[in-house]
């Protein structure tokens, strides 16, 4: 690990890194994970029935038999490692439109006071909205290299989004014209991340830092790649349970938007990411949101889009720290 590669304020908290032991790819198979799981096969086949228990009861489930070969999954997480290698500021100035590079995801940090580095998360991430890479040119070879990839890994997910919500919106009875612009495969972009080994002993550590603090996410669907290194942890029953990596599956969470259009009866999932204290972990999310000027309409909710949504958690972060979600939403009894 170079502490070069981390931003400045993540160096001086890492200053005494614990030694980096190989946890290697554990034992856990499916009939040990309590994550329910999908068969995407099953479900292409018409049994749209399998996804009713997770989305109700979860908001999150294990997919397996997707259709994404695990060479490229593989090669999307070590060009991820290559590239958060770099040194800072190479980061900074290489990344350029439509990537872009952040670190620290402080409009998720619930305290009012992202300023405050003891509260920062603990994570860096690309950004890239899939359908503007067609149009990308670069002469660098990491920034090529990803576009190809991504490309690629972008037609497969889509696939998946499209061939979930279709299941999911039989089983809720939608109306297929609303179907249609609830989840556009135009929105889809990937976030990769970078969660820094997090040495428990150092006498700088903070116990209130996370790799990403709790929250939901505000797209329909987001579909998560993850490395051997676990960190996920989703809130279940009041408990927090751990998505173990299993190699070859990918894990897909219900977003706020699914929320809104099932009315309620499927549950955008609370999750959070801890960091490890022997190994930085690396995730490739996939997030897929409804087409611009989409009106959602729900019994539980007043009429809004997704700019509209996007635009209020963008004002409750600047006034008062934080993300609200569908509660600013949600039709009051009078």
């Amino acid at each position: 690990m170079s502490f070069e590669s981390y931003p400045p304020p993540f160096r001086n908290l890492l200053s005494h890194p614990a030694k980096i032991v190989d946890l290697g790819c554990g034992a856990l198979d499916l009939d040990s994970d309590p994550i329910p799981v999908v068969d995407l096969q099953c479900l292409e086949l018409g049994d749209c029935k399998l996804l009713e228990e997770p989305c109700k009861q979860w908001g999150l489930f294990r997919l397996v038999n997707h259709g994404v070969p695990e060479s490229l999954l593989i090669q999307l997480q070590n060009l991820a490692r290559t590239f958060f290698s770099l040194p800072f500021e190479s980061k900074q100035a290489l990344t350029t439109n439509p990537f872009s590079y952040f670190w620290g995801t402080p409009a998720l940090t619930p305290t009012g006071d992202a300023g405050k580095l003891q509260n920062i998360n603990l994570v860096e991430g690309l950004n890239v909205p899939l359908s503007q890479l067609p149009r990308f040119q670069t002469d660098d070879p990491i920034l090529a290299s990803f576009c190809h990839l991504l490309e690629e890994y972008g037609k497969h997910l889509a696939r998946i989004g499209r061939t979930l919500f279709e299941g999911m919106s039989k089983n809720l009875s939608l109306d297929p014209s609303d179907s249609k612009s609830n989840l556009s495969e135009s929105t889809g972009l990937v976030r990769v991340y970078r969660y820094p080994q997090w040495p428990t002993k150092s006498k700088n550590q903070n116990k209130s830092a996370w790799g990403m603090d709790v929250h939901t996410d505000s797209s329909v669907l987001s579909i998560l790649n993850q490395d051997e290194v676990g960190g996920l942890e989703v809130l279940k029953d009041n408990h927090w349970c751990t998505v173990k990596p299993i190699p070859n599956t990918l894990v897909v969470n219900l977003g706020d938007m699914m929320q809104a259009i099932s009315d309620d009866k499927y549950t955008s999932v609370k999750h959070r990411v801890k960091v490890n204290e022997y190994r930085e972990r690396i995730s490739v999310c996939y997030f897929v949101f409804p087409g611009e000027g989409s009106v959602i309409r729900s019994s539980n909710y007043k009429p809004f889009t997704y700019s509209d949504f996007q635009g209020q958690v963008q004002q409750d972060i600047k006034s008062i720290g934080y993300k609200v979600g569908l509660d600013r939403f949600k039709l009051r009894d009078v």
